[in-house]
């Protein structure tokens, strides 16, 4: 198998359990939501009117504060603290999201925080740890703290709200992190070092770096395969030269959420 076969096999994995675990996530969480729409009682819309009969509207000047338009009739709404108005969502959507769905231009003003033992804000998502210690983060429902672990190898994104590879992640350093650093590469004479590069890590052959623009990405060949610097990809075990049984670490990094 070549290594680019190996190296988009591996990403759409990782990818994909990665999107998997966000969205099982945000599912567990739309309950209290639904639970603070329910609660909330509407207050006086104070002279606005509704450019239509039904519908969610923006405050013009507080991000997470809106017009609900029921019949033509208004009421002013207030979005759970850490949740923004998201102009976007039509009547039949809950009106308020992430601060990363949500573009507030001029409607900055906000309500106060409302932070917790657990959480700074009573909804959302928050990065744990230090530059090299990235790959946790909290999620915040209703005040409650959640700790997440991203998937092996990749990191917290605070400003997208998912696992991305560290070297995607400002706030993180990525050779500190997964404590791999691409050698440099020589080049000849005008021409560019190679985009990608596949290597071995140093602790372990059960998993591989990808060297992309001078950058480490850490991949994993799964339980019993190990990284062949031969083939430049993942093969059996037992096939690769200086890689033995008790080299190959577990492939299933997960660890359990931790409820605070």
């Amino acid at each position: 198998m070549s290594p680019l076969i190996v190296l988009v096999t591996a990403a759409a994995a990782l990818a994909g359990t990665c999107s998997a675990q966000f969205q099982q996530q945000q599912q567990q969480f739309q309950a209290p939501f639904q639970r603070f729409q329910q609660a909330a009682a509407p207050a006086p819309a104070g002279g606005f009117s509704c450019p239509e009969r039904f519908g969610y509207f923006a405050n013009p000047q507080q991000c997470d504060a809106y017009y609900k338009c029921d019949g033509g009739v208004a009421s002013e709404q207030l979005c759970p603290e850490g949740l923004l108005f998201n102009d976007k969502s039509s009547p039949f959507q809950y009106p308020c999201s992430y601060p990363n769905e949500v573009q507030c231009l001029t409607r900055s003003a906000l309500q106060p925080a409302q932070p917790t033992a657990d959480c700074p804000h009573q909804y959302g998502y928050f990065p744990l740890g230090d530059a090299a210690h990235c790959g946790q983060f909290l999620n915040c429902a209703a005040g409650r703290g959640y700790v997440f672990d991203c998937p092996d190898g990749l990191a917290f994104n605070p400003q997208t709200y998912q696992c991305d590879w560290p070297d995607q992640v400002p706030s993180c350093d990525a050779e500190a992190f997964l404590q791999f650093r691409c050698p440099e590469e020589a080049t000849l004479f005008s021409q560019p070092p190679a985009e990608t590069r596949l290597l071995r890590s140093n602790t372990d052959c059960q998993h591989y770096f990808a060297c992309v623009a001078g950058r480490p990405r850490r991949y994993d060949c799964g339980a019993g395969r190990a990284f062949s610097e031969e083939l430049g990809g993942c093969d059996d075990a037992e096939n690769v030269t200086g890689c033995a049984p008790a080299e190959l670490s577990r492939s299933d990094r997960f660890r359990p959420t931790r409820l605070f």
